[in-house]
């Protein structure tokens, strides 16, 4: 069968069209009500979010998009219609999509403009390194209401996660190699990856898992010691349980524990985001600096890295 019956979609979890209050609304609503993502009573979650959640948080969320907001539109999607065009150039008989969960452009938007190109297969790569039943589940079932309504499905190969792929773990690598040579090495690196309510993984999500195996491997190519990293989780929401131990209560601790000097990777992040650049290298930045650290430096996700690219195609190019 010939690369061109051949379509590839790449999907990433989504962002508001706009830094606006009503973008983002719009936005959180679509997010907060997938049942991947919050599986709270539905009844009553339905009232509590939009009576309560998102009046407050739209707006206050809407401040940081406009923080970080690029003529692009959010760096998400920036780096995101950029990955899909670097990959699109390695692949030129290839139709490369990009999708995001929630938002725009959507699943359904992409597999239209794939299927009136002829494609029979279907390869799918969920851009999250670390399986979650939150993020690439939640693509998983994006898909499958986007084929419901369609008469002719491909075959599909779907990516589940590639937490420790070797071309992954050397991007990895060789950014933090490149931050060191920089700014010299910290007291401590630290891994920050989302975090998932503890309940999720005790019911079997394997996500922690997939986390310690991308920080193993990359901690074992960079020839550390136990003493020079930490791996926290970050981005908690709500009153549950989170994963721990978390990010924002590690950097207030650090400096009183002899750590003043740290830089912090987030590897579960394939582009930077409202969650890397505001909450990583803006507020937890502060934390930490205000508890006593003396110097703090945020490595950047692989984002459109030609490292990072050659990984996509790589993942991808073991189904063609």
């Amino acid at each position: 069968m010939s690369q061109q019956s051949t379509g590839v979609l790449l999907v990433n979890l989504g962002t508001p069209d706009a830094p606006t209050a009503s973008a983002v609304k719009r936005y959180l609503s679509q997010f907060l009500q997938d049942r991947r993502v919050v599986d709270t009573n539905p009844l009553l979650w339905f009232f509590l979010l939009n009576g309560v959640i998102l009046p407050r948080r739209a707006p206050r969320v809407a401040k940081l998009y406009q923080e970080v907001w690029t003529p692009e539109g959010s760096p998400l999607l920036a780096y995101s219609r950029r990955q899909r065009q670097a990959l699109a150039d390695r692949l030129p008989d290839v139709p490369v999509e990009l999708a995001m969960t929630y938002g725009s452009p959507s699943v359904d938007e992409a597999l239209t403009r794939l299927q009136s190109k002829g494609i029979k297969r279907l390869i799918v790569l969920p851009l999250y390194p670390q399986y979650s039943c939150s993020t690439t589940a939640a693509a998983w079932d994006a898909l499958s209401a986007a084929f419901s309504h369609r008469r002719d499905l491909p075959q599909v190969f779907f990516i589940r996660d590639y937490a420790e792929h070797p071309l992954y773990i050397a991007a990895l690598a060789d950014s933090i190699r490149a931050s060191f040579a920089q700014h010299g090495e910290p007291d401590l690196l630290l891994f920050s990856y989302h975090g998932i309510p503890q309940r999720y993984a005790a019911e079997g999500d394997d996500y922690p898992q997939r986390c310690e195996a991308t920080t193993n491997a990359v901690v074992k190519a960079l020839g550390l010691t136990d003493a020079q990293y930490k791996m926290t989780y970050q981005s908690r929401f709500g009153k549950e349980v989170w994963l721990q131990p978390y990010t924002d209560e590690t950097m207030h601790l650090l400096p009183s524990q002899g750590v003043k000097r740290v830089q912090v990777i987030c590897p579960g992040f394939s582009a930077d985001c409202l969650e890397t650049i505001e909450e990583i290298d803006k507020q937890n930045r502060e934390f930490f600096m205000e508890a006593g650290g003396e110097s703090f430096n945020y490595i950047s996700a692989l984002n459109d890295s030609a490292a990072h690219i050659e990984l996509m195609q790589a993942l991808v190019e073991a189904y063609l």
